[in-house]
């Protein structure tokens, strides 16, 4: 099982403090190659989709981190691939954030064809913040940790 899979299997169970929040993405055809295979690279956009969902759903959109005068900035990313996903299929993509970030932010996924739930893509990215005035790494503010805090208890 992997990393992401423990993660959100122990956040469903209530075993682990943190959050999860699933995104549906539908492949479009410009995302697939000649035989109609999602190309690689889309599944990180797919993994950003979710965050960017996720955090909304948090109560905290990028265009309010942005307003707080943070960023967040990807440092890492990692994606194993299962099973290949088709033009048209439906998708879940769960992003789960297990850990209270402090310096770096880490979010766990896991996309699934929503049809057979097969699994089909786990991975995770790791996140710093900047300051978006000086543009150096930073702490996150007070506002941001408030908020993520509610889910670790």
């Amino acid at each position: 099982m992997s990393a992401a899979s423990k993660s959100f299997l122990k956040w469903v169970l209530g075993m682990s403090n943190g959050f999860s929040h699933a995104t549906e993405i539908r492949v479009r055809y410009a995302e697939t190659d000649a035989m109609q295979v999602v190309y690689h690279g889309n599944y990180l956009v797919y993994f950003e989709n979710a965050r960017t969902e996720m955090l909304r759903a948090m109560g905290l959109p990028y265009s309010e981190v942005e307003r707080l005068g943070l960023y967040i900035v990807v440092v890492e990313a990692h994606a194993h691939y299962k099973k290949p996903a088709y033009y048209d299929d439906l998708l879940q993509v769960n992003a789960i954030l297990s850990e209270l970030p402090s310096v770096k932010l880490r979010i766990d996924y896991e996309i699934t064809r929503k049809a057979t739930a097969e699994l089909l893509v786990t991975g995770y990215t790791v996140h710093t913040f900047f300051n978006k005035s000086t543009n150096r790494p930073a702490r996150p503010l007070k506002e941001f940790i408030d908020v993520v805090q509610k889910y670790f208890h």
